[in-house]
């Protein structure tokens, strides 16, 4: 962190929030191990490996972002049809994340007053309900929703990967409980996902740093590499997103899956590989700001440990 002292006093918050959030979802995620209880691949897919198999290679992982790279779509926005359904919240709130969505998309940029009040409205939804209310509901929504949205082709290149011996890790800015759900479903080996605040199991609207988004998703992988002895530059990354430039560079592997354009152009310069999964219409996109305020509620029992380890 000493480094930290020669930016500015705004910037130099914004990368300590970004270390904090990357550090606290690595914490989240060796303290929740995933059971292996994969569903059964499409049947017709073929499973493309990918094209530096290593195989057992202990030094080696692949991570996957999840919103338009595993599934079509956002999982946010999954996650929050499901809550709209259950009730947890009323149109107008709708109107209200849709004015946010519009905003972010219009400007063009992630304003940080603006950021904060998605991420306030969206926590306040949860705040006062238990993590295992939460929990169940998940497990409900991925199978109202998010279970057909799985892109065939990408999970083929995850599972070539298990194939391998080697670990495979979402990484997301979809809440912890959320991306944990969606990981043991296709049985990956844990996720990295947003991690918020919760008193006894009881969430109390606050996140521990911010959205795994962007730079901070980078930390997460630079932290869960440490404590699980990965090399980098044996470790493969996929992701649609340029926001996740940062993850994708550091890996020795870097894949643009159904790449927005700058993705694309970027991996071109860069000559990463490219894959696209998808037919017709682009997949609609959620941006972050706005999702969060739908879902950005993390946390989860494992995500208590990160936050006390913190404290102490």
């Amino acid at each position: 962190m000493a480094a930290l002292r020669w930016l500015t006093p705004r910037r130099r918050s914004a990368t300590a929030r970004s270390v904090l959030a990357g550090e606290a979802a690595a914490e989240a995620a060796l303290a929740a191990p995933l059971p292996k209880q994969a569903e059964p691949a499409e049947e017709g897919v073929p499973a493309a490996p990918p094209e530096f198999p290593v195989v057992g290679d202990p030094h080696a992982a692949a991570f996957f972002d999840l919103d338009n790279t595993v599934m079509q779509g956002a999982a946010l926005f999954h996650f929050g049809r499901g809550l709209y359904k259950r009730k947890f919240f009323h149109k107008r709130d709708l109107v209200r994340f849709a004015w946010q969505q519009a905003y972010f998309r219009m400007a063009g940029s992630e304003d940080p007053e603006h950021m904060q009040e998605a991420r306030d409205s969206a926590l306040s939804i949860v705040k006062g309900h238990r993590v295992e209310e939460l929990m169940s509901i998940g497990e409900e929504i991925y199978d109202e929703y998010m279970a057909g949205k799985i892109w065939p082709g990408t999970r083929a290149l995850a599972q070539a990967h298990l194939d391998a011996g080697q670990r495979v890790w979402l990484v997301t800015a979809a809440p912890v409980e959320t991306a944990t759900i969606i990981a043991r479903r296709l049985g990956l080996t844990g996720a990295l996902g947003t991690v918020a605040e919760h008193i006894n199991g009881v969430y109390t609207g606050r996140l521990v740093g911010e959205p795994l988004h962007g730079p901070s998703k980078a930390e997460a992988v630079k932290a869960l590499a440490v404590a699980e002895g990965l090399e980098l530059s044996r470790c493969a990354a996929y992701s649609d997103s340029s926001n996740d430039i940062p993850m994708l560079s550091l890996v020795g592997h870097p894949y643009a899956i159904n790449p927005d354009a700058r993705l694309r152009k970027h991996a071109r310069r860069e000559d990463w590989r490219l894959r696209d999964y998808r037919t017709g219409r682009k997949a609609a996109k959620i941006g972050i700001p706005a999702a969060a305020g739908v879902g950005a509620v993390a946390g989860g029992a494992a995500a208590a440990v990160a936050l006390q380890r913190r404290r102490r």
